[in-house]
């Protein structure tokens, strides 16, 4: 419980009177002893008041206090939370509620100022944006009581347990599916290339139309019908791909608000709705990290929320990548041939035991290596050069930019696609490359 202002005003007042009496009486100046009556008195009947009024606020009830806060939010996004008050009290009252918010989500309209109406229910509203993933609990709000004369406010702590879980920002995969799949994939950024050739998978018989090829020709059925026929193929479906998701210390660069690792996350997770879309079946594995996970791949729309529910809590660590033992465990859990996508950040450091791992890997699935880029190496590559700082800023970014192009020269050299983005852009990158591949069959 603390003083309220009018309380410490009244105090401020009667001490002044006290200054000003003390000082007249210092300079043998004659006051009247009414005066020193009065002040006495409103000292004794202010401390009075006060203790009355304390006691009063002490037998006050609380108030009913419901937060009503959404099961899950997204990453980086703003999302209302409610405070639902009810009461007990005869007479209007204005109190302050501050909800304690958990470390790892930002407020904004905090704290509230609730006023409580006889009879009535009230209402309030803050917002949240989470700043990391994972699963938040709420224990307590605070309320700020103010007492019937005003004199006091009191703090009351009231439990209000609640829990919410933070995801990847998948909105937007969500909102995909109020598109057509072709416009959806274009504004992403994501093109589309022609397609090279006929898909594995027999679709259906047809009749010959103008612009289809001599091989789509069934000699057997045209004999039959006596007019050609035609094969129709579609896009293989039942395919497999496996995310081999590194969730190492050079995950953790941040460019902007998001650190890599959650731009990998995204971009993974924005793959796996387009693929899942297409048929494919969508697993994930994870290494440098204390708990490995692996999710087997499973088609269906439901795949997608078990995807989300398997990596919303998932963080990065402090530990270097294992690109070996994070090989012979892809390969001892998945036996069918699958894409895997390898998502990391790679460095020069990085070449013999990376290209023996993938290698490995390559010998029975089909691998793609996602780079990410930091998003500060383009601008200090093109800032002018003006003092020492800054030739040797510029000469440091040049050295590793060109020692990463030529790992990713190596690997691709011996056979192994390097897809080099930047955390803004990987998403899009991979659907563009996914779809390639797909449309020319070399799934």
């Amino acid at each position: 419980m603390k003083p309220s202002r009018l309380l410490l005003a009244w105090v401020a007042l009667l001490l002044v009177i006290a200054i000003v009496l003390g000082t007249l009486r210092a300079l043998d100046i004659a006051v009247p002893a009414t005066l020193l009556s009065i002040h006495w008195g409103l000292l004794l009947a202010l401390l009075a008041l006060a203790l009355l009024d304390a006691v009063r606020v002490k037998r006050l009830p609380s108030p009913r206090i419901r937060r009503q806060l959404p099961g899950s939010l997204a990453l980086g996004r703003w999302s209302d939370v409610r405070i639902d008050v009810e009461h007990d009290f005869a007479q209007a009252l204005s109190i302050q509620l501050f909800d304690h918010v958990p470390d790892g989500l930002s407020f904004e309209h905090l704290p509230l100022t609730v006023e409580l109406l006889p009879g009535q229910h009230s209402q309030a509203s803050y917002r949240v944006r989470p700043l990391n993933r994972g699963h938040f609990s709420f224990e307590r709000c605070e309320i700020s009581l103010p007492s019937p004369m005003g004199l006091w406010h009191e703090r009351r702590l009231p439990g209000v347990p609640d829990a919410t879980r933070v995801y990847p920002d998948f909105a937007r995969l969500y909102g995909g599916q109020l598109l057509a799949v072709d416009n959806w994939l274009s504004q992403l950024g994501v093109r589309q290339r022609p397609r090279r050739g006929l898909g594995l998978e027999f679709h259906q018989l047809r009749e010959f139309r103008e612009g289809d090829s001599l091989r789509q020709i069934d000699w057997k059925a045209t004999a039959r019908q006596r007019t050609p026929i035609a094969r129709e193929y579609q896009d293989e479906r039942d395919q497999q791909i496996v995310f081999l998701l590194d969730c190492g210390r050079r995950m953790r660069s941040q460019d902007g608000e998001l650190a890599h690792f959650d731009h990998a996350l995204n971009a993974c997770l924005l793959l796996s709705y387009v693929a899942l879309r297409q048929g494919d079946a969508v697993g994930l594995g994870t290494f440098a990290t204390e708990q490995p996970r692996y999710l087997a791949p499973v088609k269906g729309a439901g795949q997608l929320n078990v995807l989300l529910n398997s990596v919303y809590d998932l963080s990065s660590s402090q530990r270097s990548a294992d690109y070996q033992a994070a090989v012979t465990q892809l390969l001892a859990r998945q036996k069918r041939r699958s894409l895997v996508v390898l998502v990391t950040n790679l460095r020069d450091e990085d070449d013999d035991e990376l290209l023996s791992a993938v290698q490995r890997l390559g010998q029975q699935h089909r691998v793609l290596v996602a780079s990410l880029r930091e998003d500060m190496l383009d601008p200090l590559r093109q800032t002018p050069v003006q003092t020492l700082s800054e030739a040797l800023t510029y000469c440091g970014t040049v050295d590793y930019l060109n020692a990463r192009a030529e790992l990713h020269d190596r690997l691709n050299a011996h056979g192994v696609p390097v897809l080099d983005a930047s955390p803004r852009e990987l998403g899009a990158a991979l659907v563009t490359r996914y779809l390639e591949w797909k449309k020319a069959g070399v799934l």
